[in-house]
């Protein structure tokens, strides 16, 4: 059997690496990359790191041009500050649900175009990291139980049931996937989660928040330096 892992180069992601090429081998899975105009391009770079460190073939897929009609404060064309707030506090204030760093159906033309290049791979399976934390509050309805279970039906059925979707963390917290990612040696410090593409991760948005949180839940030290105020 063979796996395509959606791979941004985040913690969530590279656990999912991590544990596909333990259930596969790494000569049996690929890491598909995906840039869509987001300002955060680092992740990019670190993806290419943490494919090297484990010597699984790595595609790069350039979808930059669906989204140039969104205005995501995640995206490089917006002029909307990424939020310096956890995503608690976003959806408390009513930041919108889903928050503003949401990017519309993105999971969900990540994952068709996914499909199509696994079925070309001759994979049976696509792994990819959507958990319970990105899903609450509906402040990422892409990362929702709702919508894995019907994206992997569509797949099911789309690919003459030779494909399938596996979200190993989807009911499980951040905190829950670096305790696993851990337990399996990820090499976190080459990780990038900042949704803030500056030369080390800024602290403040949600995505750092909820990193730095899920390290501390897990009583360890976060291996990258952030930037100081």
């Amino acid at each position: 059997m063979r796996a395509l892992v959606l791979f941004s180069g985040g913690v969530d992601s590279s656990t999912c690496l991590a544990l596909a090429v333990q259930k596969f081998a790494k000569e049996n899975v690929t890491a598909l990359s995906i840039s869509y105009g987001q300002k955060h391009i680092k992740e990019i770079e670190a993806s290419n790191k943490i494919a090297d460190f484990y010597g699984v073939e790595h595609i790069y897929l350039d979808l930059t041009p669906i989204f140039k009609y969104s205005n995501s404060s995640l995206l490089s064309q917006s002029d909307e500050k990424v939020p310096e707030k956890s995503y608690a506090e976003q959806l408390a204030e009513g930041l919108g649900s889903p928050v503003t760093t949401y990017v519309p159906f993105r999971n969900g033309l990540f994952l068709a175009s996914a499909a199509s290049i696994a079925l070309s791979k001759e994979c049976s399976v696509i792994y990819y990291g959507a958990h319970s934390d990105d899903a609450a509050g509906n402040a990422y309805p892409d990362c929702s139980s709702r919508f894995n279970n019907a994206m992997n039906e569509a797949i099911i059925a789309g690919s003459g049931e030779q494909l399938k979707i596996e979200a190993p963390f989807i009911d499980m917290t951040k905190s829950g996937v670096v305790a696993e990612g851990i337990k399996l040696g990820v090499p976190y410090e080459y990780t990038w989660s900042c949704y803030e593409g500056e030369s080390a991760p800024c602290g403040k948005c949600a995505t750092c928040i909820d990193r730095a949180e899920a390290f501390r839940l897990n009583g360890v030290e976060d291996p990258i330096n952030y930037l100081k105020d």
